[in-house]
């Protein structure tokens, strides 16, 4: 969520002092003196908010309101004047001001307004976001969850194996989303009006398997824990592929297929088959930065299938499921969430005992590791993913306690 003020305000001590407490509330601040220095910031990428002076030489607030409401007609505009005019605070909110304050302003009600503008913004921009991705049919976008660097190379793979018509293996730790990444494969691929067949793999017969493939015809097969399918079945499955050509195969393993391959129990032919199209799933140790926004999906998703209204995600609440490990990865957090809109979840929150600077760091610590898992212990690399300067990185490996050297293969 964008925490950006553009501040418009002609007066530089005024402006300064307005910037001084937005900031001290760790609110990011673009500084302007007039409608004409702040105009090429008001565009319709901006995400953030806008708070102007009424009375400035030149382009008064009003203008700067007009205008930036033609670029976007969503933006919030807070307008400040130094004098009482309630007819003129009549007409900004008329003229759709987001809200109109006498300066001078207290600080906390300042920042009230503030806060409650970014909120605004955050949830235009959010439904905004969602209907594109309904508008443009993309289920990658839809479904996959996350804003890391990993998850946006998890949709990218995803869409160019859906294009293609060969098998398919979805690999990942248990609990990360297998079978929700296959279906989003199938709709993501000219098979999206066929059938999506899903069958756990243990137990299935060589029978079952034709039945499936059948079943599947025009569309995809996904084999759950494929690792799991008897070899006699696997080798009926390698044949009847053959035979039922209009089926695509997209199998799902948590479990190493190559190792299994070497020690005999599971069959090479079939193996080599389904490993020209190999998607990976990361764990969510490998991307803590994605739980804050899987974790509210979640939380919304179990708040709609329940009939209630969801309840607020606080950063103190963030903070507390960053700072743990999740073996069981979105299956888990998906628990989580729901246990949490059904009030009956204890473990949402940070440890009571801990204040927020020592739960920031168990945040930062959990980022620091992520990125050093991911460069395979390059510091020089982590740190450039975080984009810190190295002394910084370095530094805060050495506060906590972290050698690069662990995370090396």
């Amino acid at each position: 969520m964008s925490r950006t003020v553009l501040l418009v305000d002609d007066d530089a001590s005024v402006r300064e002092a307005l910037a001084q407490t937005l900031e001290l509330a760790d609110i990011d601040v673009v500084a302007a003196g007039s409608f004409v220095a702040a105009k090429d910031r008001i565009t319709e990428r901006f995400d953030g908010i806008i708070l102007s002076d009424m009375r400035m030489p030149g382009r008064d607030g009003f203008h700067l309101l007009a205008y930036a409401h033609e670029q976007d007609p969503d933006l919030p505009v807070i307008l400040l004047t130094g004098e009482g005019d309630i007819p003129m605070a009549v007409r900004a909110m008329e003229a759709g001001a987001f809200d109109f304050l006498e300066k001078p302003c207290a600080p906390a009600a300042l920042v009230t307004v503030i806060e409650r503008a970014l909120k605004t913004r955050a949830l235009v921009l959010e439904n905004r976001r969602l209907l594109h991705i309904v508008e443009t049919g993309d289920p990658a976008a839809r479904m996959i969850f996350g804003s890391s660097d990993l998850s946006e190379r998890l949709r990218d793979k995803v869409r160019r194996v859906a294009q293609a018509n060969a098998e398919v293996l979805v690999t990942g730790p248990s609990g990360s989303g297998i079978s929700k990444v296959s279906e989003v494969i199938h709709l993501s691929s000219r098979r999206s009006k066929g059938p999506f067949v899903k069958r756990a793999a243990a137990g299935l017969s060589p029978d079952d398997v034709s039945d499936a493939l059948h079943a599947a015809s025009g569309g995809c097969l996904f084999l759950d824990e494929v690792a799991q399918l008897p070899a006699q079945t696997q080798l009926s499955l390698i044949e009847a592929l053959e035979q039922v050509p209009d089926v695509r195969l997209i199998a799902g393993s948590a479990r190493e297929l190559q190792s299994l391959v070497a020690e005999g129990q599971f069959h090479a032919d079939l193996y080599y088959r389904l490993e020209v199209m190999t998607v990976r799933i990361p764990s969510l140790a490998e991307r803590p930065e994605d739980i804050a926004t899987m974790f509210r999906r979640y939380v919304d998703q179990a708040a709609e299938q329940s009939g209630v209204q969801p309840p607020e995600v606080t950063p103190q609440m963030i903070a507390g499921l960053m700072a743990r490990d999740w073996p069981g990865n979105a299956r888990a957090l998906m628990s989580e969430a729901m246990r949490f809109v059904m009030g009956v979840s204890d473990e949402v929150t940070p440890d009571a005992n801990l204040g927020l600077a020592d739960q920031m760091a168990q945040v930062e610590q959990s980022l620091l590791r992520a990125a050093l898992r991911r460069a395979e212990g390059q510091a020089s690399a982590a740190a450039q993913a975080l984009k810190l300067p190295r002394k910084t990185f370095y530094d805060k490996l050495a506060r906590y306690g972290i050698r690069p050297e662990d995370f090396r293969s």
